[in-house]
């Protein structure tokens, strides 16, 4: 399961990551846009961040009891103390951890981010890595994701999850 913040490379890295490893891929915020008939920006507008972030959680337990996939999550998803146990207890938390000026030079790309509307995304997102970064740090891996070819990023969350694995089951 892929944490981390808007820009970090989840969906991206999770699609290469499952084709490298032969498993599905699974984008958590497109499967909640399926569940609430609406994109995440409306949302937000109609119902709020609570009530998406509702969605968020049952849509991610029911993803983790599904047969093994890569999972992309939203940004805030880890920070709901429910969604980190599920977590926890169904799969392999894995943080693409990024510095301030990536996830800015990212997120610029392109838009659909409610989080970073009528604002200055640097601050906004200093602010978000000040609030989550604490809580990232409980992933049982982390990656970092920085301004390098998307197959070395890919290569490491490869060798990290491996590393992991493989210390998991005591080999």
């Amino acid at each position: 399961v892929l944490i981390g913040l808007m820009g970090a490379g989840k969906s991206r890295i999770g699609r290469e990551l499952a084709e490298k490893l032969d498993l599905p891929f699974v984008d958590a915020d497109n499967e909640i846009v399926k569940a609430a008939g609406c994109s995440i920006s409306d949302i937000f507008k109609l119902y709020g961040e609570e009530a998406f972030r509702d969605v968020e959680e049952r849509v991610i337990s029911r993803l983790l009891g599904d047969n093994v996939q890569i999972i992309a999550t939203g940004g805030g998803a880890f920070i709901n103390a429910k969604t980190r146990q599920a977590i926890a207890d169904h799969g392999i938390s894995l943080w693409l951890r990024a510095e301030l000026d990536v996830l800015v030079d990212r997120t610029s790309r392109r838009g659909g981010r409610p989080l970073l509307e009528g604002g200055d995304t640097a601050t906004i997102l200093k602010g978000l890595m000040d609030e989550r970064y604490p809580v990232y740090t409980g992933a049982d891996i982390v990656v970092d994701s920085k301004d390098v070819p998307i197959s070395a990023t890919v290569a490491d969350t490869v060798a990290a999850l491996s590393a992991f694995i493989d210390k998991q089951s005591g080999t």
